[in-house]
This record gives C-alpha cells, sequence and structure tokens, in this order.
C-alpha cells in the first residue's frame, strides 16, 4: 500500500499533468458556455431594446405629424 513517502516516478508525474490539463480545459469549456450564455441573453435584450427604441420613435414621428397638422389648421387662414 502507497503512503505517500515514496518518489515520484516520471510516470506519476506525466499522469499528473494530465489530469491538471483535463482539469484546466474542462473549466475553459465551462467558462466559455457561461460567456456565450450571457451574450446570447444580452443579445436578445439588445434586440428587444432597439425594437421599443424603433416603436417609440414611431410614434413620436406620429405625433410631430399631428401637431404639425394642427399648427397648420391654427395658422393658416381658411382658404375662401
Amino acid at each position: 500500500m502507497d503512503n505517500g513517502s515514496q518518489p515520484a516516478t516520471k510516470q506519476d508525474l506525466a499522469d499528473l499533468r494530465d489530469e491538471l490539463v483535463e482539469t484546466i480545459r474542462d473549466s475553459e469549456t465551462r467558462l466559455l458556455n457561461a460567456f456565450y450564455t450571457f451574450a446570447q441573453s444580452n443579445q436578445q435584450r439588445l434586440t428587444q431594446t432597439e425594437g421599443n427604441a424603433t416603436a417609440v420613435i414611431s410614434r413620436l414621428a406620429t405625433l410631430e405629424s399631428r401637431v404639425t397638422q394642427l399648427e397648420k389648421r391654427l395658422n393658416l387662414p381658411p382658404a375662401a
């Protein structure tokens, strides 16, 4: 039974290195997945915000048109 007092062999070091590399790759994969998930939700939020802004601009243009029509009625004398 190994009590941990034996010197490490080259194979032991190679096995440890392989385990560390695999652990690091797994961590990188989890981080990348988390960033991509965040980016997707952020893109959806941005798309929704742009759609809302477009709707507000359209409504504002309608209101400006109506105000212009009212100003014309008030400022121009009726045609005889």
